[in-house]
């Protein structure tokens, strides 16, 4: 049993200033140590298994003398029950450390997933998007939360006020926040299901998104028009405009044409091929180049110091609302009156494939670069088909430059010969 040492009171404690070990008594072997500093701390001397140990209980004065016994009768408690304190601490000091580390708010891990993710995206403006619909939607309900803490209710929160409404944004919401809560539970900061996850869980909750979406149709130059915007809008002079006409001869979206680099072009063999990292799709696109779309490009002046086929002032990429503006400012309008958009122009070219033309359904979907739905269809589709497009891209220009009348335009019949005569097709 440790000899007890006389039992000090405070003031004789805080008198202590001698180097050295100073036992206060109250708790066997309890002492305050003095440095030669002048530095003093309290250190409860204990015998574990046989071998003498130091347990540091803390700095006086911060740690009082009686916050002192008290540690020291816990220690010795602990002791006797075969714990060593002083193991003890250190595993609970460990287990703090560990769990402060987990302690990282929704919004922390989701700026994590984008740093770790943003290498592998097409584009800024993807991370944009990524960025903008979480501080929009997803952080006002639950961004300051610990993420070992979000749960459905919070997700729905955020998701439910705009998923009739905004349906495709709340839907890439939703994956983005399971995207999010993935990595949380990869990384050990939360456990358990995902409570973002759609099947047989918010599948539950909230209607398909399929069954809600309205198809979304941009307003689109008729076909009968086509002609006679080109005509118009080859009088409008700038950059935009020239966009434009290439977008309109070439099928493709605005944002690719607007990024069209010289390097892109081989104007002999007449293809531009867009690299995979500027399409939607993510997969290279060679698109053939009608003799017009060809005329066009070799016209554009080359700006030095700058490789953008359709540059700005300042030598970047034109904005899309550039080319927007164009087509605002010469009231184009769609069947229902609606001003047309660029992008509509894609929507033109398929209604021509379709209506003035027998290629099949497959080419013109090639063209437009889209998607195959079916993976069965994918695999078994090897080339791009470029010089059948080729031949459809040159009748789709040819089909461009004729003119439509315009109302109220009275359009001479061609004469023709009857019988050796030459008839204007009157029956007078």
């Amino acid at each position: 049993m440790p000899k007890k040492a006389q039992e000090l009171g405070p003031l004789a404690v805080s008198r202590l200033t001698e180097p050295g070990l100073h036992f206060v008594g109250g708790v066997a072997s309890l002492a305050l140590q003095v440095t030669d500093t002048g530095a003093r701390s309290w250190i409860l001397r204990v015998s574990i298994a046989g071998k003498r140990r130091d347990m540091g209980l803390g700095g006086f004065p911060d740690v009082t003398l009686a916050g002192a016994r008290d540690a020291a009768r816990t220690a010795r408690a602990q002791v006797k029950a075969g714990i060593d304190p002083i193991e003890h601490a250190k595993a609970a000091k460990s287990a703090l450390a560990a769990s402060r580390a987990k302690d990282v708010t929704f919004e922390e891990c989701a700026a994590a997933y984008i740093e770790t993710h943003e290498k592998g995206w097409k584009n800024a403006k993807h991370r944009a998007q990524w960025v903008s619909t979480l501080k929009t939607y997803a952080y006002p309900e639950f961004g300051n939360l610990l993420i070992r803490d979000v749960e459905v209710a919070h997700v729905l929160a955020a998701l439910e006020p705009i998923w009739t409404t905004k349906t495709e944004t709340a839907s890439r919401l939703r994956g983005r926040i399971e995207s999010v809560l993935n990595l949380a539970i990869a990384r050990g900061y939360r456990t358990g299901l995902n409570p973002a996850r759609w099947t047989g869980h918010l599948a539950l909750m909230l209607p398909s998104p399929k069954k809600i979406t309205k198809d979304e149709h941009f307003p689109a130059v008729p076909v009968a028009q086509v002609g006679s915007f080109l005509a118009r809008l080859r009088q409008v002079p700038g950059t935009g405009s020239k966009a434009l006409q290439f977008a309109t001869l070439t099928a493709t979206r605005s944002g690719e044409v607007r990024g069209t680099l010289w390097t892109e072009l081989d104007l002999e063999a007449r293809v531009w091929t867009i690299p995979a990292e500027r399409m939607k799709a993510g997969v290279e696109h060679r698109v053939p180049l009608s003799a017009a779309a060809l005329k066009l490009v070799k016209a554009q002046p080359r700006i030095e110091g700058t490789e953008y086929v359709f540059a700005s002032a300042r030598g970047g990429a034109i904005s899309d609302m550039t080319m927007l503006q164009v087509m605002r400012r010469m009231k184009v309008k769609d069947a229902k009156g609606d001003i047309c958009v660029p992008h509509g122009l894609r929507s033109t070219f398929r209604d021509w494939c379709a209506e003035q033309t027998s290629y099949p359904h497959e080419l013109s979907e090639v063209a437009l670069a889209h998607q195959i739905p079916s993976k069965t269809e994918a695999a078994y589709r090897r080339g791009d088909m470029l010089e059948k497009r080729r031949r459809m891209m040159n009748d789709w220009a040819a089909f461009c430059a004729i003119e439509a009348p315009r109302a109220g335009t009275v359009v001479p019949l061609k004469p023709r010969k009857v019988g050796g005569v030459r008839s204007s097709g009157s029956s007078e």
